[in-house]
């Protein structure tokens, strides 16, 4: 942790960094194991589905290990963002990972008009009339863009099956 000079704590960039290079390491970790999974030598025809990911991973780990030791040796001890400001972020990020998971439960539809009247009601203190008109506009100009005119099925939930879309 480092102090901002009015006071108020948050992560420092040594910590965020050596986090964010475990994370991604880990991430090379899946890949190798998914490779491995799938076969990493040589068949008949040629190299085999996990042969360049297998690879990947490798570098991904390796470049990984090389930013945590460098994240590690800094004696830098800069503050990375206030927790005030880490809030704000999570304010966005946290809703935008409940609309991507909602999605394949509820559908692209009825996901985006609860995701776009949160942040036109919440974060943009729109009047509520506005924010309806908008939340159920939005998808129901996609649908039509889409659905009808390009003949492009989007992920649909329950609601829609009710309504026979």
């Amino acid at each position: 942790m480092a102090a901002s000079t009015d006071g108020n704590l948050g992560p420092s960039q040594k910590l965020v960094e050596a986090g964010v290079a475990l994370l991604i390491g880990a991430t090379g970790v899946v890949v190798i194991i998914g490779s491995i999974k799938a076969g990493i030598g040589w068949g008949a025809e040629g190299p085999r589905a996990g042969f360049f990911p297998f690879y990947i991973g490798l570098s991904i780990v390796g470049a990984s290990v090389v930013n945590l030791i460098s994240a590690l040796r800094a004696r830098h001890h800069h503050l990375f963002a206030e927790w005030s400001q880490l809030g704000h972020v999570m304010s966005v990020l946290i809703p935008s990972t409940l609309f991507v998971g909602a999605m394949p439960f509820i559908g692209l539809y009825v996901s985006s008009a609860l995701f776009i009247g949160w942040f036109m009601r919440w974060l943009g203190k729109y009047r509520w009339l506005t924010v309806l008109a908008v939340a159920i506009g939005a998808p129901v100009i996609t649908y039509l863009v889409f659905e009808r005119w390009f003949l492009v099925p989007l992920p649909k939930g329950p609601l829609e099956d009710l309504l026979g879309l």
